[in-house]
């Protein structure tokens, strides 16, 4: 597909969550088409919301919507015997006549769901063949495979294993709710250049920082660094809050001055061309102030803990990968 045709490509987003919410917002703000989007969503309250926030956003619900969100429907009739018998229900009912075909299939849904949601739509997947995106935390490629064959007959598991659809998958991380996100993807072999880019241009909107790893385990490490990264800097910065508070300071004041000094700090690593070493001992004068705080700092092993800490949660993503996707392929 061209460049053109990647950015109008039919997306469905299985799962209307926090971060599928993001992604949308992020290609809408950049002038991506609303009514190239579709969201198949369980909780009938959410697609309402999603519907009042994004006027004219087609999104479906029912034991039928994920396979309706890929497939598409042909014809009104199609949907309307879907409507009728319970099996769909379709947001706006302007918007409920047909649906083209998705070829670009964004998974945003709970790990622990992901099994059944592709078992359910194997075949489907399997016909259109889109591009798959997965952001579910957790579940390797491997397990995204055979998740498909476990939905498709077993007498044509060999052939249909060398016959599915390529997936990219993404380890997302929350600053992409505010468009400030930092993202890891890797792309399984049969994955073209032009499902590279596709990819690489959707996370764009909501991450400032998008990069590619050529191991899958590597995803892990990504998962250890950005992904559950923020939640360090909350801890440091809530670290900070407490000891102004602690020295005398207001709460208020203890905490707006230290989000700034996090976010002026991040702007000048981000646009200097020194290493983060370097700035780090140019800000720091010999027995000044800040050189006795990062004394402090390594006199208490403050790098072999966030060393230990970044291992603990590559580890766990490990862990959480062999749980939740089972034995390898």
């Amino acid at each position: 597909m061209t460049q053109q045709q990647q950015h109008q490509a039919r997306l469905a987003f299985i799962g209307g969550g926090n971060m599928a919410e993001a992604i949308l917002g992020g290609l809408l703000a950049c002038g991506y088409p609303l009514s190239q989007c579709v969201v198949s969503e369980p909780v009938v309250a959410r697609c309402q919301f999603l519907q009042s926030k994004y006027p004219g956003l087609q999104t479906l619900s029912g034991p039928h919507a994920n396979q309706t969100a890929v497939n598409g429907s042909k014809t009104a009739s199609d949907t309307a015997a879907l409507i009728n018998d319970s099996s769909l229900q379709v947001n706006p009912t302007a918007a409920s006549a047909e649906f083209s075909p998705a070829e670009i299939v964004i998974l945003a849904v709970k790990p622990q769901v992901l099994r059944p949601v592709l078992v359910d739509l194997a075949p489907v997947l399997k016909a259109r063949h889109p591009l798959i995106i997965s952001i579910a935390a957790g579940i390797d490629t491997g397990a995204i495979a055979r998740f498909m064959i476990e939905g498709l007959p077993s007498s044509t598991a060999t052939t249909d294993a060398k016959s599915l659809p390529p997936v990219i998958r993404v380890m997302p991380n929350t600053p992409a709710l505010v468009l400030e996100g930092a993202a890891g993807l890797y792309a399984t072999a049969d994955a073209t250049e032009e499902h590279r880019r596709a990819a690489e241009s959707l996370m764009a909107a909501v991450s400032k920082q998008v990069s590619w790893v050529e191991t899958e385990s590597l995803i892990d490490t990504v998962t250890g660094i950005s992904g559950s990264g923020p939640a360090y800097f909350f801890l440091m910065m809530e670290a900070m809050e407490d000891a102004g508070v602690a020295l005398g300071m207001d709460r208020e004041t203890a905490k707006a001055l230290t989000i700034q000094t996090c976010l002026g700090a991040a702007k000048m690593a981000q646009s200097s061309e020194d290493d983060l070493k370097t700035l780090r001992v140019k800000v720091t004068s010999p027995q000044g102030t800040t050189d006795a705080a990062i004394k402090a700092f390594e006199a208490g092993g403050f790098r072999e803990l966030v060393q230990k800490g970044v291992i603990a949660a590559d580890a766990r993503s490990r862990t959480l990968a062999r749980e939740l996707g089972g034995s390898k392929l």
